[in-house]
């Protein structure tokens, strides 16, 4: 019987209380642990990470999640931020290399939202800081005072690119996502292939394009009540088959 693949989350740092504190969204370990069939575990973010060898030899997969902070504008070449726009430097010094290293070794990678974003900066690529100012793009971020169910419910129309892994994973040529981000794609990245665009013409996904596994990245939140979208549950479903193909083949080890 296969065994069950390991799949990393990456975590954010956040102070809770008076202590700093390292933390998942449980709607992502949900997704990952129903959606994928896959047993998650939690991966901290430090200012100096702890070694990638070992963390790429302990999992079957890596699940970089969505966040209320932003990549640090240094890490792209990007102009300061806004006053008070919330950072991570402990998850960017983290995930960054994190992501770099998980693609060429061959692990699976799922990014949604921030892990969209940090995908791009990985690859060269540069962001948008507040799509709502920038000429011709739409205003793609939610109202914080409307409640869960419409903040996450469908926004906005993408359009998939025919033959592309979306198109693969969906069998659809559009679909309908929901919308909750202030930063986008303004340049992307090298070596990454675009797989679905918003009316406005914002990047709303994308794989790495010569990856030897799974390599997808989105801008929407496909966690959300995943079992209830037919696009969700393809796309954790499929990226749960590609850490069951990596489990098969990864020594049993514990580092």
């Amino acid at each position: 019987m296969a065994r069950q693949p390991i799949v990393g989350i990456c975590a954010d740092r956040k102070v809770i209380g008076h202590h700093a504190s390292h933390a998942v969204g449980e709607k992502y370990i949900a997704a990952v642990v129903g959606g994928a069939d896959a047993f998650a575990v939690l991966l901290p973010v430090l200012d100096t990470p702890q070694s990638i060898e070992r963390t790429l030899g302990l999992v079957d997969g890596l699940v970089f999640p969505g966040s209320y902070s932003n990549v640090e504008p240094h890490r792209y070449g990007g102009t300061p931020s806004m006053p008070g726009t919330l950072h991570d430097p402990h998850r960017d010094a983290t995930a960054l290399p994190l992501i770099d290293a998980a693609i060429a070794a061959g692990v699976p990678v799922l990014a949604i939202c921030r892990g969209f974003q940090e995908m791009n900066v990985v690859r060269s690529g540069s962001l948008h800081q507040q799509v709502h100012a920038v000429d011709g793009l739409h205003d793609h971020r939610e109202n914080p005072n409307d409640p869960l169910d419409r903040q996450y419910a469908p926004s906005h129309p993408v359009q998939v690119v025919p033959g592309g892994i979306l198109h693969q994973i969906s069998g659809a040529l559009q679909i309908q996502v929901n919308s909750l981000h202030g930063q986008g794609v303004e340049r992307l990245g090298n070596g990454l292939t675009v797989e679905a665009i918003a009316a406005d013409g914002l990047i709303e996904a994308f794989s790495v394009t010569d990856a030897p596994t799974f390599a997808f990245a989105v801008q929407w939140h496909p966690e959300w009540r995943y079992a209830q979208d037919t696009v969700s549950s393809a796309m954790f479903a499929a990226f749960g088959e590609a850490c069951r193909k990596r489990s098969a083949v990864r020594p049993t080890s514990h580092g």
